[in-house]
C-alpha cells in the first residue's frame, strides 16, 4: 500500500475528488469538530486561496487504484494576523503550510513526507525563504512528524488547543550547469 501519487490540485479536480469532504472529513476524525467559518474559509473558497494567487498551491496525495484522495497540503503566502509575529513574517519572503491531512490507512507510507518535500521545493522555486505552520500536540505524532522535518518550534502557546508555531528556512537552490551553459542543477 506504499504506491500513490501527487497531483496538484486544478479548479477541475476540486468536486471530481471531493476535496472538501476529504478535509471536512479529517477535521472531524482529529478535532472532533466540523465546519467552522472564521476557521475554513480555505476549504469554501479553495480556488480564491489555493489557485488564483500565484505563489499559493495546494498538493494531493491520490490512490492510484480508487482515485481517491489519501493526503493533502496546502501553500499560501503567509497571511495570518498574529500580533506576536507582526514583524517576523511577510508574504514576500514566508509561506505558510495548511491543511495537511493523511487518511489514516495510509500513514507511515510517506504520503506526508513526499507532500512536504513537493511542497519545500514549490517554495523555493517561488522565492520564499521560510516556511511557516502550526499544529496540535493533540494530534498524534504530528510535533515529532515537524521536527523530523527540520521544522522548529517558535512558540508554544499552551493554549486549550495545545497550538505550537513553527518554522523552517528554506536553503537556496544554487543553480548548476554543464560546461556548455545549460542549466543542469
Amino acid at each position: 500500500m506504499s504506491y500513490f501519487k501527487v497531483k496538484e490540485l486544478q479548479k477541475e479536480h476540486i468536486s471530481p475528488y471531493n476535496i472538501k469532504k476529504f478535509l471536512f472529513n479529517m477535521i472531524q476524525d482529529e478535532f472532533g469538530y466540523g465546519y467552522v467559518p472564521e476557521y475554513h474559509q480555505d476549504i469554501q473558497n479553495l480556488q480564491s486561496h489555493y489557485l488564483d494567487p500565484g505563489r499559493n498551491n495546494f498538493f494531493m496525495a491520490i490512490n492510484p487504484e480508487t482515485e481517491e484522495v489519501i493526503g493533502t497540503l496546502g501553500i499560501r503566502a503567509y497571511d495570518k494576523d498574529f500580533p506576536l509575529f507582526e514583524d517576523l513574517y511577510n508574504p514576500q519572503t514566508t509561506a505558510s503550510i495548511w491543511r495537511v491531512f493523511v487518511d489514516k490507512r495510509w500513514r507511515r507510507n510517506g504520503v506526508a513526507s513526499t507532500l512536504v518535500r513537493q511542497a519545500e521545493e514549490f517554495c523555493r522555486l517561488k522565492g520564499y525563504e521560510q516556511i511557516y505552520l502550526h499544529t496540535h500536540k493533540t494530534v498524534e505524532g504530528s510535533l515529532d512528524f515537524w521536527r523530523f522535518n527540520g521544522y522548529q518550534i517558535i512558540e508554544d502557546t499552551e493554549n486549550h488547543l495545545k497550538t505550537v508555531h513553527m518554522e523552517k528556512k528554506l536553503q537556496k537552490i544554487t543553480p548548476i550547469c554543464d560546461a556548455d551553459g545549460i542549466l543542469i542543477f
